[in-house]
């Protein structure tokens, strides 16, 4: 079996897109996941199947969601490796506020022609740096007043998204590591 965490963009925000976290569980357990931890009720999922592609897993919660709760949601899914690398390679240094960092999962790494779009001094003081399928976003005013949003990167990469914030993948981390041992 292997560990994967999916990432679900916009449920539980206000009052749209309410889903349950125990018929969120139910709902991977019917497509057959196992040792499945949910982490807040904003959509992060550590769950354990069988190897697949994971834009594979990413189309069955997707579909699934749609078929129970009839709405969509977009699912981001990595496998614990993933997010490893994504929590080491990050490019601020350790005595940046940790609060003030989140980080901007994509599903697929942007064309080129999309990120030439990008113009850093316009966002100023908030700072990004995107490395293949992760944007790491420093918002010196806090993540609530920057521009650089989850709407605004997946405008201009064309690319699936979902932010989170630095503690939540920490967390994320920790509970995919505990369900491998």
């Amino acid at each position: 079996m292997t560990t994967y965490i999916s990432i679900l963009r916009g449920i539980n925000v206000g009052s749209h897109k309410r889903i349950k976290m125990i018929a969120l569980r139910k709902l991977y357990d019917e497509l057959g996941y196992k040792n499945i931890q949910i982490y807040i009720q904003s959509g992060n999922i550590v769950f354990q199947c069988q190897e697949q592609p994971q834009q594979l897993i990413e189309k069955q919660i997707e579909q699934q969601i749609q078929r129970e709760f009839g709405f969509e949601v977009p699912v981001i899914v990595m496998d614990t490796l993933t997010l490893a690398n994504i929590i080491e390679n990050n490019p601020f240094s350790s005595e940046s506020n940790p609060t003030l960092l989140h980080v901007t999962l994509l599903a697929s790494t942007p064309e080129q022609k999309n990120l030439d779009k990008l113009n850093l001094q316009n966002y100023l003081p908030d700072q990004y740096l995107i490395s293949n399928q992760a944007i790491y976003l420093y918002c010196l005013t806090g993540y609530g007043k920057t521009k650089l949003t989850t709407n605004f990167f997946e405008n201009i990469l064309q690319v699936k998204a979902s932010t989170r914030n630095w503690k939540t993948l920490l967390h994320l981390s920790k509970m995919a590591k505990e369900i491998d041992i």
